[in-house]
């Protein structure tokens, strides 16, 4: 059997800046919390709980004692955990993205700016998931956040639209549903646009169609939360109807690899390279015990 590996799969720049700041912490000191899971992935954020990262939500942030330090991951914050922070005398360790700070950034500058009379902002993403939390938080709140298209009612189209998206998301949905956003607005309103999907996931998802079609299986490795999983995943099961969608070597059922020439085995950008590695010498391990 031929088993491979997706080389382009495996965390982006922001997940491995974040947990690399993570690490260096956690030797200098010991003593560090992350607001969120530093990672959708699970098996990665138990391997950092054991060095001592302690992950809090909210609630616990608020009521931290002066001096804690606080790690903020790669998805990013509100405006209000930076305002709490400061009150509170906590020390902040900012691993937010750069691709998402930049756009925090141009969605604050489009919301101070705007006519909220004759002006909107809208932001296609995943309700609830902490990038869209953290950019909602740029408009006080204002933000209308749809996650399909089905959800466009919910749109004023006697305004005009600023749409954004989450950088996660495909590429393709995002113009589908500015494409449909246009056709709906009333005369004199306009729709601007941008390109807020991240370049490393938009290349991902060309690639991982490629990667998928090479192979008689695949086994895409990520985390059940991970936005970006699910994107990705989709596109391995649109080309590749033999795709199944695991969290570990655990979940592999080789009952399905009877038969199978080749494996192919992919992962989201919340997926670490070494837990790919490990369903690869795991599928290989017991063909060879078999024989």
């Amino acid at each position: 059997m031929r088993v491979g590996i997706d080389n382009d799969s495996g965390f982006c720049f922001g997940v491995l800046s974040a947990i690399g700041k993570a690490e260096e912490e956690l030797r200098g000191d010991g003593s560090l919390y992350c607001l969120g899971d530093i990672v959708h992935n699970g098996i990665e954020c138990r391997r950092l709980s054991d060095m001592g990262l302690r992950t809090i939500g909210h609630e616990q942030f608020n009521s931290l004692p002066p001096g804690s330090r606080v790690l903020l991951r790669a998805h990013g914050e509100p405006p209000s955990t930076y305002s709490t922070a400061k009150e509170r005398g906590i020390s902040l360790i900012d691993a937010t993205c750069p691709v998402v700070l930049k756009l925090q950034q141009r969605i604050q500058a489009q919301y101070h700016d705007m006519d909220p009379e004759r002006q909107q902002i809208v932001i296609f993403g995943q309700k609830g998931h902490a990038e869209v939390l953290g950019l909602v938080g740029q408009t006080d709140g204002n933000a209308l956040v749809i996650e399909n298209a089905g959800e466009t009612g919910q749109i004023d189209f006697d305004k005009d639209v600023f749409l954004y998206s989450q950088t996660t998301k495909s590429a393709e949905d995002y113009a589908s549903l500015a494409s449909l956003i246009e056709k709906r607005l009333k005369p004199g309103c306009r729709l601007v646009t941008a390109k807020t999907v991240c370049g490393q996931v938009s290349h991902r998802s060309q690639h991982i169609r490629e990667f998928a079609s090479q192979y008689d299986l695949v086994l895409f490795v990520s985390g059940r939360k991970s936005s970006n999983g699910k994107v990705l995943f989709g596109e391995c099961l649109d080309v590749n109807p033999r795709s199944y969608h695991i969290e570990n070597k655990d979940d592999i059922d080789f009952s399905l690899l009877e038969g199978v020439e080749s494996v192919g085995i992919c992962g989201a950008t919340s997926t670490p390279k070494w837990l790919m590695e490990e369903c690869r010498d795991h599928i290989m391990n017991y063909f060879t015990n078999r024989q």
